[in-house]
């Protein structure tokens, strides 16, 4: 992807200093280059006002961006309801240029475009999706069976661990690949786990069997590669990456006979609801799974279909009314 100086000073920033993710950096990468495409468009067309008087050569240089108004945010803004976009990718495009433009502001002392637009998008609040208790126990049951019963690969009792640990502690799978055997206690019961914008964080393995797992996968990860190797690896023994865990997952939930297509983050949202369930304090699902703000985790309060299905079932109104 070619992109202007700027945006490259921008992503850098967002790497280094904020330590966001890879999948982050890329959407934010998408976003800004959109936006460049659309407005090189418009002032070649000279159709916004701005920069209409502006060098033809302007197009093409990457101070374009510092000449953006709040109108051409507008613009932008009308332009993807028109193209027909989600709300949610409206809402994440332009929440990313309202970052990008604010570091820029900071940096140099340019005019923030966003300074003054009192923008309201609306969100629409969408429920987690989960894995039913039938499903979760599919999984489950399938990743404490015997090697041969589960056609392994070479890395699939790696794999089996790090879905238990997903469902017991609702880490992301970004951060499930940051592990390094340093960073699980001597005794499996817990593990220090690098989360968003820097954000270290302490998870707590409860189950025994789990915590066994993680002493002896630490202690040959050790062994082979030195304590601050990757916990979890691919086949090739090289750190996991994310997209491979996905399809890898995809894969065992299928043979497990889950015929949803599960992803990483089902497994998050699965953890925190059984959790909110069980009823466990929602500061300390906050505190688990690592969400700055307790409005965040507030989502996981929703009560789930099952849970719904079963109340309803014991009170059987119907059935108390006839007698």
């Amino acid at each position: 992807m070619n992109l202007s100086k700027p945006i490259a000073d921008f992503l850098g920033h967002c790497a280094i200093e904020r330590q966001l993710s890879e999948h982050s950096l890329q959407a934010y990468g998408h976003d800004l280059a959109d936006f460049v495409a659309w407005i090189r468009i418009q002032s070649t067309h000279s159709t916004l006002t701005t920069l209409r008087s502006e060098p033809a050569s302007l197009v093409s240089r990457t101070d374009i961006l510092m000449n953006v108004t709040t109108d051409h945010l507008r613009a932008y803004l009308e332009h993807l309801t028109e193209r027909k976009l989600s709300a949610a990718t409206i809402r994440r495009r332009i929440a990313c240029l309202r970052v990008f433009f604010r570091f820029l502001a900071d940096r140099d002392g340019t005019h923030n475009p966003f300074d003054g637009w009192r923008l309201k998008l609306p969100k629409r609040k969408r429920l987690p999706r989960t894995l039913s208790r039938d499903e979760t126990t599919r999984l489950l049951k399938s990743a404490r069976a015997p090697a041969a019963a589960r056609h392994a690969a070479p890395d699939a009792p790696s794999l089996c661990t790090e879905i238990r640990l997903m469902i017991a502690t609702g880490i992301r799978i970004g951060e499930l690949c940051k592990i390094v055997s340093s960073d699980v206690a001597s005794d499996g019961a817990a593990i220090r786990i690098h989360g968003k914008g820097s954000r270290d964080r302490v998870v707590y393995v409860t189950d025994a069997g789990l915590r066994t797992e993680l002493r002896k996968l630490t202690a040959q990860r050790q062994r082979m590669l030195g304590g601050d190797a990757p916990l979890f690896v691919n086949r090739n023994g090289t750190k996991l990456r994310p997209h491979s865990f996905r399809t890898k997952l995809r894969n065992f939930a299928g043979r497990a006979g889950v015929r949803r297509r599960v992803t990483p983050h089902m497994l998050r949202h699965t953890a925190a609801t059984l959790l909110i369930e069980s009823g466990v304090d929602i500061r300390i699902v906050q505190r688990l799974l690592g969400h700055s703000s307790i409005a965040t985790t507030e989502i996981y309060t929703h009560v789930s279909d099952e849970a719904l299905r079963s109340t309803l079932a014991r009170a059987n109104i119907l059935a108390g009314l006839a007698r």
